[in-house]
């Protein structure tokens, strides 16, 4: 029996077991991979703050450090089910033990959606990436190239054309899905060329990263290949949302939805980090939600401590 169940082991996960374990919570943190999430996978990081430059995994060892500091319980082992209950929860793992607890928080994070084209998965972090808020300023005074249609894609075109010397926005039909006011603002800036019409076949890199991308015309199959130093690709992102049970309130597009402390509809679980409906996804405000998190869960959990006693 525990008093918290962490389930992922990203910034919102480790950050809600330093919190957690400084709440004097008896509390285990289970991650089915290495922790530290997606930031693992990123080369350079240079917005968190107090922190002007680190590697990805440079930063996840120092959040895996602070919480093992605090004797944190890690578990590597894969979460298949939650199950929400009425005098505690319960956490399933794939070799069938079953974790009781007053309380969860759901930090599994989430994904962007890939094109699985040639040269994608090889040079990410190397001139590949999905956040232009990460990695745009890597890119300053260079050629980029942006894939995608939506909002998403046509906001960070935008932004990278504020750095970049090019922006060659990718898309696969003639018309984009984002807004009005911001295709208008797309058509009106003169360091953004459209590239209509047209799917990345592959991405070109040398020894130094990324050098060029191949496209195709989807309408006369014509092929082309286009000069740059990175590609930013947005065409859509997903929570990880496959353990989140049933009678979780979740947005449209798969999102949890809680309160202001990371609560979600039903009570004792809580859904932290790029699972979570919020304005931003960004290492910072994901440390943020773990941390609110964890207290809120140390809260639950004295008030049901008391009530047990009363009985």
């Amino acid at each position: 029996m525990y008093d918290l169940v962490i389930v992922g082991g990203g910034p919102a996960g480790l950050s809600a077991g330093i919190y957690a374990m400084r709440a004097a919570l008896n509390a285990v943190l289970v991650e089915k991979g290495m922790p530290g999430g997606q930031i693992a996978l990123t080369k350079d990081v240079e917005n968190y703050p107090g922190i002007e430059e680190i590697g990805g995994f440079e930063l996840c060892e120092k959040f895996l450090n602070h919480a093992k500091r605090y004797n944190l319980d890690i578990r590597e082992s894969e979460v298949v089910r939650v199950e929400p209950g009425v005098d505690y929860h319960e956490v399933v793992l794939s070799d069938g033990t079953r974790m009781h607890s007053h309380a969860i928080i759901l930090a599994a994070g989430g994904s962007a959606r890939k094109l699985g084209v040639p040269g994608e998965m090889e040079h990410y972090g190397k001139g590949v990436s999905y956040c232009a808020t990460c990695d745009g300023f890597f890119f300053r005074g260079k050629t980029v190239v942006v894939v995608g249609g939506g909002d998403t894609a046509l906001e960070d075109a935008l932004y990278l054309s504020k750095i970049c010397t090019q922006v060659y926005l990718v898309h696969r039909r003639d018309e984009f899905r984002g807004s009005r006011i911001l295709q208008q603002r797309v058509f009106a800036e003169p360091r953004i060329t459209l590239v209509l019409n047209s799917v990345l076949t592959d991405i070109v890199a040398d020894d130094q990263g990324v050098t060029g991308i191949n496209v195709k015309n989807v309408q006369t199959e014509e092929a082309r290949h286009i000069t740059t130093d990175g590609v930013f690709i947005f065409v859509g992102f997903r929570p990880n949302n496959g353990l989140v049970p049933a009678g979780v309130k979740m947005n449209a597009a798969g999102y949890v939805i809680t309160d202001e402390k990371c609560e979600t509809s039903l009570p004792g679980i809580f859904a932290v980090g790029d699972m979570r409906q919020k304005y931003a996804n960004q290492i910072v405000l994901a440390a943020a939600d773990g941390c609110v998190a964890a207290l809120a869960a140390a809260h639950y959990v004295e008030m049901r401590k008391a009530q047990a006693a009363r009985k």
